[in-house]
This record gives structure tokens, sequence and C-alpha cells, in this order.
């Protein structure tokens, strides 16, 4: 009896706190819109993360296996370009397409909502066919460009691996517009899930192939298929008609066109960076290309986790805002998240340059991935670790220029950008090798930030005037 007696007040607290926890969140994401986005942003990193784990995998399996060796130089130069058309194409058009469509559903309904989206993916599947054929036809003038540094066999397979990769253009992005239509209707879990496929079904593929490169584009292709089709049932579930088809080119189709213009420039200047920063590693020693890599690819995921879930969650609720022309609440959600952000990166910028020697060692380090290599990528991912706060801050007010309809600054930003990194990339490998690619990258951010941020304010403070001086003519 005395034993029950002492743990009744335990189970008593256990069942309070159960009770009180579900009660607790629904008061901190429900009312206001900054803690919607919140919400939103949670539940989108939350899942997320779940997806990035399987990647991690991945990356782990793709070191143990192929190391910093030339098959894996030939992979990742044969995916650059097709990572860089679904960026320029998907990606932008799938960021134009959010503030507009949501004001015509909201303004004119779903039926308006849905030729607008079936106009757009005929655009869609047009550039990325276009961009694919394009791709495959002049590879064997720009493989050379791109890595000049490799011999005759590296690049007869790196062709071999892009033939094999290039529909992935067309699958990712027709997967990306579907998801940001259910980002837009705030359905949030199943877009943040879905890239869990790809990672998933690569490592089962890794496994079947052993140790042939072949099995990496093989695996992401098969997973980027059934990631559209699993995106492309939940539409349907909604409602929406996944059949392209064209109704003219209307007022709303010209207004997602003027803003994809900007956003597509934007996006190939900051790929193209990309691509200049992995031509200058692969003039460098041999291994270089493969050491940026996996230099890097702690800090992108980290940016991707929690950069995608910022940008994903709040560009619906900017959209809104804007087009109700609530300029105190945009400058209040835009004021809170950039503080929010800077306070919890400022640390994790910190663990990753102070102790990025025993991270990669960690992450990395095992079969063919030895530890001479870990020296070069811990000062890699050291450098690159600087920018995060200024990146996932570029995030938050490039999505609020989107949602203003003001894409052309975020082209302007672009354009200093690329030629800032370009230029800081000359300067600083030759003063610190290949870990000068990333110093160049982070100060290129920091740059980029305070850019795209003076603009942006700049613009909230002209309409707030407006505002009070006109409502009617506010937006």
């Amino acid at each position: 009896m005395k034993s029950d007696n002492n743990h009744f007040p335990v189970s008593a607290t256990i069942n309070k706190l159960r009770n009180s926890l579900p009660r607790l969140w629904e008061r901190l994401t429900t009312g206001s819109t900054n803690r919607q986005v919140f919400r939103a942003a949670t539940t989108i990193v939350i899942l997320t993360s779940l997806a990035k784990l399987a990647a991690v995998a991945k990356e782990l399996l793709v070191a143990r296996r192929f190391g910093t060796g030339a098959t894996i130089e030939s992979f990742l130069v044969a995916l650059l370009i097709p990572m860089l058309a679904i960026n320029i194409v998907s990606n932008s058009l799938s960021i134009a397409l959010i503030p507009t469509y949501i004001n015509v559903r909201e303004r004119d309904g779903k039926d308006a909502a849905q030729r607008l989206l079936s106009g757009i993916t005929v655009w869609s599947l047009l550039l990325l066919a276009g961009m694919t054929i394009l791709m495959l036809a002049s590879a064997h003038l720009y493989l050379p460009w791109i890595a000049s540094g490799f011999n005759d066999r590296k690049l007869a397979l790196a062709f071999q691996l892009l033939l094999i990769i290039s529909p992935l253009v067309i699958l990712s992005g027709i997967a990306n517009i579907w998801g940001a239509v259910l980002n837009a209707g705030e359905h949030f879990a199943l877009v943040a899930l879905a890239p869990i496929i790809t990672p998933s079904v690569t490592v089962i593929v890794l496994f079947i192939y052993r140790y042939s490169i072949f099995a990496l584009p093989i695996g992401m292709v098969l997973g980027a298929a059934i990631e559209m089709v699993l995106l492309g049932i939940a539409l349907r579930m909604k409602g929406i008609s996944l059949r392209p088809r064209w109704h003219g080119l209307n007022a709303d189709l010209r207004l997602v066109g003027q803003q994809f213009g900007p956003r597509v420039g934007a996006s190939a200047m900051r790929s193209g960076s990309v691509v200049v920063d992995r031509s200058l590693a692969a003039t460098s020693t041999p291994g270089s290309v493969a050491a940026l890599n996996y230099g890097n690819r702690i800090v992108v995921t980290l940016l991707a986790l929690i950069g995608v879930a910022v940008g994903t969650a709040i560009t619906p609720y900017y959209s809104k805002m804007v087009a109700n022309h609530d300029w105190p609440g945009v400058s209040h959600t835009l004021k809170r998240y950039l503080l929010l952000l800077f306070l919890t990166s400022i640390p994790l910028v910190a663990v990753l340059f102070f102790f990025s020697v025993p991270i990669v060692q960690v992450v990395f380090e095992r079969g063919s991935f030895r530890a001479k290599d870990t020296q070069l990528v811990a000062q890699i991912q050291a450098l690159y670790a600087l920018q995060i706060p200024f990146y996932l801050g570029n995030v938050l007010v490039s999505r609020l220029l989107s949602s203003l309809l003001a894409s052309q600054i975020t082209m302007w930003a672009a354009a200093v950008n690329v030629g800032l990194n370009v230029l800081l990339d000359v300067v600083f490998i030759k003063m610190m090798g290949v870990p000068g690619i990333a110093l160049a990258t982070s100060c290129a951010s920091v740059f980029t930030f305070c850019f795209l941020t003076y603009h942006a304010v700049k613009i909230l403070m002209t309409r707030s005037r407006a505002g009070r001086l006109d409502p009617a003519t506010a937006g």
C-alpha cells in the first residue's frame, strides 16, 4: 500500500502533463498570424527532419562506398545542370505562383484558381521538357568547361550519369509545383515529409547495386517519380485537377509571368554561383570537388531544413496580409522572425565553427573517407557555417518581396551576390585554397542580406504611408 501511495502522485503528475501539453500547444499556435506561422514552421521542421535523416543516411553510405574518388566527382558534376534546371524553372515558378494563386482563389473562387494552375502546368511542362532536351544536346559543350580538370574517362562517365539523371528535371519540377499548391492551401505536412522517399529509394538501390555509381541516379529518378505520384494523389483528394489545360493568357497568368522572370534570373545567378564554385574546385588538386561537397553537406542540410520550413510556412501568411494591406502586421512578422532566426542560429554557427573537426570525423570518416580528408572538409565546413544567419534572413526577406510582387529586387540582389562571390572566390582561393570558396560564399550572403532588407523595409514604409493617406489604393 505504501508503494502504491508513493506512485500515485507520480502517475497523477504524468497524466496532468499529458493532458495539459496539447492545450499549451494549442494556445501557442492558434490565434495571431505569428502563432500560425510558428505552428506551420514547427510542423515542417519536424517532418522535414525525418526526411533529412534519410538523406543523411544516404550521404553516409555514399561517403563510405565512394569516398572522394573519381566516380563520385563525375556524379556530382553530372548532377549540377539537372539541379540547376530544377531550381531555375520549377522552384522559381512555384514561388512566383503562390501569391497570385492565393489572391485569385480568395477573390474569384476555386474554379479560377484551377484555371490558373492548369495554365501554369502547361507552361512548366514545356519549359522543363525544353530544358531537358537542351541540357542533353549541349552536354558535350558544357561538361568539359565545368570539369576542366577531368580526364576523358571521367568526362565520359559524367555524360553517362547525366543521361540517367535527366528525367529528374521533369519529375521534380512537377512535384515542386504540386507541393506549392498544397502549401498554398496550408497543407504543409505531406509536402514536408515527401522528400523522405528519394533518399530512401536511393539507399535501397545502393544496397542492390553495391559499389556501382549508377545506383545513385537510378535511385534518385525512381524516388522523384514516387514523390510526384504521391503529391498528385493528395491534390486529387483535395478536389484539384492535375490535367494541364490552356485557358488563354489572362491577367493572372501574366502577373505570374511578371514575377517568374525575375525569380528565374535570381535563381539562375544563384545556381550559377554553385557551378562556378565547383568549376574552380575542379581546377584545384584531385578530390577538391568532393571535399567542397562534403564540407557543405551539413550546412546545406541545416539551411534546407530551417530555410524551407520558414519560407514555406510564412509565404501564404505574407500573401494574405499583403492582399489585405495589413502593413503593420507584415512589419511585425518580419521583425519577430528575423530576431528569432538570428538568436537561434548564432549558437549553431558557433558549434559548427569551433567543433568542425570532430563533427566531420563522426559523420564522414569511415571506409574510403580518410583522416587527411577530414582536415580539409572540416575547414570548408567551418567557413560555410558563417553564412547561416544571413542565408535564413535572406529566405525570410525574399519571400516577403515575392508576396509584395517585387521579385525584381531579388534578381538585383542575386546579381550582386554572384558578382561578389566570383570576385571573392578568385581572391580567397589564392590565399586559402579550396576553403576560400566557402568563405567567399558566406561573405556574399552577408552583403545580400543587407541589400534585401534595405529594399524590403523601404517598400513597407512607402506602402504603409500610402495606406494611411488613401487605404483604397494602398496596395
